[in-house]
C-alpha cells in the first residue's frame, strides 16, 4: 500500500511550502485584503459624513478605488509569475 502512495506522489507536481512564489502569493493576498479594508472603511467614513449627491460620488469613488486595488495586485502577481518563468 505504501508503494502506491509514493507512486502517486511522484506524479504530482511538487510545490515546496517555503517556495518564494507561494510566499509571494500569500503575502500579496494579505496585502490586497488589507488595502480593500482600508479603502472600504475610508469610503464608509467619508460617505457617512456626506449626504445627497456627494454621498453617491464618494460611493462611486470607493468602488473605483476597490477595483484599482484588485487590478494593481493582480498585475503584480502576473508580473512576478512572468518574471519567474523567464
Amino acid at each position: 500500500m505504501r508503494e502506491d502512495a509514493s507512486a502517486a506522489d511522484d506524479d504530482a507536481p511538487t510545490v515546496e511550502s517555503g517556495s518564494p512564489t507561494r510566499t509571494f502569493l500569500l503575502s500579496r493576498v494579505f496585502i490586497t485584503w488589507a488595502e480593500l479594508v482600508v479603502v472600504g472603511f475610508a469610503g464608509a467614513a467619508l460617505g457617512g459624513a456626506a449626504s445627497g449627491p456627494p454621498q453617491l460620488v464618494v460611493y462611486l469613488a470607493t468602488v473605483l478605488a476597490s477595483v484599482a486595488v484588485v487590478l494593481y495586485n493582480v498585475d503584480r502577481l502576473v508580473a512576478a509569475r512572468l518574471a519567474s518563468t523567464t
